[in-house]
């Protein structure tokens, strides 16, 4: 009797220091998906005297926040960056092959003939008369030249086919009787768009004055291997590079821009992901469009919030920012070894005015969203522990009665 008395006494106080530690230590052991929503938090307030600053910044969505990071991420539209112009002006270019036809006004003395006709029971009759003589095709020199009969060394590279008619009718004045002359592109060789990247096939695609565009040039090339929502075009002309997604070029006809000669069209495969955890419908790496998608649309892709687990106050959104976006509420500002700055947004969705602003917070690549567990959740945890743990003690003790 003794025995049994000093067993039960012994397992209510075991089960009694458990409780006790558990309470003391925070609960701190018990498995969890992530920080807390007030760790989190707490990481972006000032540290404590002596002890150095985390370097996190953690900033509240707003309307204004969302709006300054709307800003910040716009692609500039290929309308802009390279201009709304007329179709092209052909230039010509070393390597292109032109044909030259000159002709005279009668009495033709230089490029013409005469014909001798005759009438019945009349002497022949010279009569003046005109033909045009076409110059063996001639390919535009390294240095830029043609040469001409008569004319000599003719200008033809960086000159449209008009002013090179204009400059040998120049130089045949006086020679020629009122000549004319007309300039032919039989072959292009110098003006011509490069289209690389994920095509079916990568092409040197020739310009024509008729003004070829952005879309012509990717068609040119096969179209797309990848598909449309999950593909960047990348234009580069000269210095400047842009790259706009294939789904904003095909919907908005202003960035199917005319092309120029030397531009190079770069199509990328590019699918963007970001990965979720804590109290969603699901933990996972999401891919989503090129375009882009909201933070209300990510959610969605995710699942949702769990009912059971989730803290709607604490949706939290861990990115690398720009130094040089705001001005950071965290000093002094720490940067990693590329320049960027660790920031954490809070999005707290008891507050209806933040549904319009995630509306306008744009997911970005590689961006990490982590829902935390509300605090009744937590408790919910622990009271299952315990009582997996005290049941079998209270069992034990009531069968040594």
């Amino acid at each position: 009797m003794r025995n049994r008395q000093c067993f039960r006494f012994f397992s209510f106080f075991t089960l009694c220091c458990f409780l006790a530690s558990a309470v003391l230590s925070g609960c701190a052991w018990m498995p969890d998906s992530g920080p807390s929503g007030k760790a989190i938090i707490d990481a972006g307030k000032p540290p404590a005297p002596g002890k150095p600053p985390r370097g996190i910044q953690v900033i509240d969505l707003t309307g204004s926040v969302a709006a300054l990071l709307e800003n910040s991420q716009k692609r500039c539209p290929f309308s802009k960056v390279f201009g709304e112009q007329g179709p092209m002006q052909y230039v010509v270019g070393p390597g292109d092959l032109l044909e030259v036809s000159i002709w005279e006004a009668p009495p033709a003395t230089l490029f013409g003939s005469t014909v001798i006709e005759t009438t019945s029971g009349a002497a022949p009759t010279a009569l003046p008369s005109s033909r045009g003589a076409t110059i063996p095709d001639q390919m535009v020199e390294s240095d830029g030249t043609i040469s001409i009969p008569f004319a000599g060394r003719i200008p033809a590279a960086g000159h449209t086919l008009e002013a090179i008619a204009a400059q040998i009718t120049k130089r045949l004045q006086g020679i020629a009787h009122q000549p004319q002359v007309l300039v032919r592109l039989v072959r292009n060789s110098s003006a011509y768009v490069t289209v690389v990247g994920e095509v079916k096939q990568s092409v040197r695609m020739p310009l024509t004055p008729r003004g070829e565009r952005l879309l012509d040039a990717i068609a040119s090339a096969g179209g797309a291997q990848q598909p449309i929502v999950k593909t960047m075009i990348q234009v580069t002309r000269g210095k400047k590079v842009y790259s706009l997604p294939l789904e904003t070029i095909i919907r908005d006809p202003r960035q199917n821009i005319l092309l120029d000669p030397g531009d190079v069209v770069t199509a990328f495969y590019q699918p963007k992901s970001f990965t979720v955890l804590g109290a969603t419908g699901k933990n996972d790496e999401v891919n989503f469009e090129a375009q882009g998608i909201s933070l209300i649309q990510a959610l969605g892709r995710s699942g949702g919030l769990n009912d059971n687990r989730a803290d709607a106050k604490s949706i939290f959104v861990f990115r690398f920012e720009p130094k040089e976006l705001m001005d950071w509420p965290n000093k002094p500002v720490l940067t990693t070894k590329d320049g960027r700055v660790p920031v954490v947004y809070v999005a707290n969705l008891k507050d209806p005015a933040t549904f319009f602003a995630a509306q306008d917070f744009m997911v970005k690549d590689k961006d990490l969203l982590y829902v935390s567990n509300a605090s009744v959740a937590e408790l919910q945890k622990f009271l299952n522990i315990v009582m997996s743990v005290a049941y079998p003690a209270i069992t034990a003790i009531q069968l040594t009665k």
